[in-house]
């Protein structure tokens, strides 16, 4: 599989400035290169390329789905986007999104758009500690629809509290393929055709020695 869309779009991240290589602190403390900050991506400009990069993700994967589902709050735009560049491929993709909290007017409910049916596909901006994928699951298995896998903009192959990262963790737990624009591994491979980024490259290369998890087979 060509892997130049995945070095398109960390190109993308840079320009966008959602990736940045400097000192950063993580939620869980850890002293980070670098910084992906998916909420830059704020204008419509931005947010029809990402669309498109997640398109060509999914289409990589070969991954069979029926609609998507957007888990609020970052996951709203994210399906709407995404279902818009799905018809630019010729594909017409129904999408559901969910409210934090329900209401009890109007057409009510938890959930906006269409009912969720058949194989859905969950689509996020990153996964953290998967409570997203969780409230999802539960969502989408109480319609009696059936999960069919995540996708991300970035794996970050890093361990969470245990040995496994947090996209293995939500692969092991729910048995669903994560599909991700790009990972480290990826980030890595770029920084390897810069030299003018050899110092991000040793600084992105030690931290993932030490906090990094492998790739997979």
């Amino acid at each position: 599989m060509s892997v130049d869309f995945r070095h398109e779009f960390i190109q993308f991240t840079l320009t966008q400035k959602v990736l940045c290589f400097g000192e950063y602190t993580t939620k869980a403390g850890r002293h980070s290169p670098y910084f992906f900050n998916a909420g830059l991506f704020h204008d419509g400009h931005s947010l029809r390329q990402l669309a498109q990069f997640y398109v060509k993700a999914i289409v990589a994967a070969g991954v069979e789905f029926d609609m998507l589902f957007g888990p609020a709050y970052k996951g709203i735009p994210l399906v709407a986007a995404i279902a818009i560049a799905f018809v630019d491929e010729g594909r017409n993709v129904k999408y559901s999104f969910n409210r934090k909290e329900e209401k009890d007017h109007g057409e009510g409910g938890g959930l906006i758009g269409a009912p969720l049916e058949g194989r859905v596909l969950i689509v996020d901006d990153v996964i953290s500690a998967g409570t997203s994928v969780r409230e999802s699951v539960q969502l989408i298995k109480a319609t009696h629809a059936v999960p069919c896998g995540v996708t991300v903009a970035l794996d970050r192959m890093e361990r969470g509290t245990a040995e496994l990262s947090a996209v293995q963790e939500v692969e092991q737990q729910f048995h669903l393929p994560v599909i991700s624009i790009a990972t480290l591994e990826d980030i890595v491979a770029y920084l390897k055709t810069k030299k003018e980024m050899s110092s991000n490259l040793a600084a992105v290369s030690k931290y993932r020695e030490r906090y990094g998890v492998a790739a997979h087979a």
